[in-house]
């Protein structure tokens, strides 16, 4: 499934070079504008980030998702500071399809457990968004990746796997808006782990060809069951439509 992405910071269609809100890009396309151009293209599910409700919790820009979410022709997934359950209730109650929760599942895992048993498996999205360090661990920092940690990714998936978790969206933050590629490989050792994970791959994709290496794994079955695309779609590196038929057509 290919999943466009908007990322909002006071209004505005963004993105961030490596997770760095100091390496921001604005982009004239509105929020509203793009949702529908990616739904009438056929996208299966959209994606949205409140970057400025994930930096301050003061700065939630609720009334922008509301409007985003309110008859949406298409199914969102949001996410950006989830930091209690009225927070969920909150995005679910504007029209979510999937909350998004991130470092609040590092950090507290076990909330989000209930919260996964409470709203069910389809309505919670982990974002678990790693580090690899030169060891190999696949780290995960915070607090809109600004805090660093030493918790591991297969921590979490381990600890919430008996509740039910089941759609996981990873991001190699080193490869988060570079168009450089996806780390292929990461996917692939997460799939061959976890293959109960629905995973959603994050980072990367500047081409076609990084939406098909992702599609295929030795000619099985694809190690993720969707391409979250940002800015190769935003800077035109390819179109919705051309990314949607690379992945059902290879």
């Amino acid at each position: 499934m290919i999943i466009p992405a908007i990322d909002l910071i006071d209004g505005r269609t963004v993105r961030l070079y490596q997770g760095s809100y100091d390496q921001t890009t604005q982009y004239d396309a509105t929020p509203m504008s793009l949702r529908d151009r990616y739904a009438a293209a056929g996208a299966g599910v959209l994606h949205i980030v409140d970057l400025s409700g994930a930096k301050d919790p003061a700065k939630r820009q609720l009334g922008l998702l509301k409007e985003l979410m309110a008859q949406s022709p298409l199914p969102v997934q949001v996410g950006g500071g989830v930091r209690s359950e009225r927070d969920v209730e909150d995005f679910l109650t504007a029209g979510a399809s999937r909350v998004v929760i991130g470092s609040l599942a590092i950090r507290q895992p076990m909330l989000v457990a209930q919260w996964l048993q409470r709203y069910g498996s389809e309505r919670i999205v982990l974002a678990l968004d790693v580090v690899i360090n030169e060891r190999g661990d696949k780290t995960l920092p915070s607090h809109g990746w600004i805090e660093q940690s030493d918790i591991v990714l297969e921590q979490i998936v381990d600890t919430l796997l008996p509740y039910g978790a089941r759609h996981v969206l990873c991001t190699d933050i080193s490869k988060d808006g570079t168009l450089q590629g996806p780390n292929v490989a990461l996917y692939q050792q997460l799939h061959a782990a976890y293959p109960q994970i629905a995973w959603q791959a994050s980072g990367g994709v500047g081409r076609l060809d990084d939406i098909r290496a992702l599609r295929t794994d030795n000619n099985a079955a694809s190690p993720v069951a969707g391409v979250i695309l940002g800015r190769a779609l935003l800077e035109g590196k390819f179109s919705i439509e051309e990314a949607i038929a690379c992945w059902q057509n290879g």
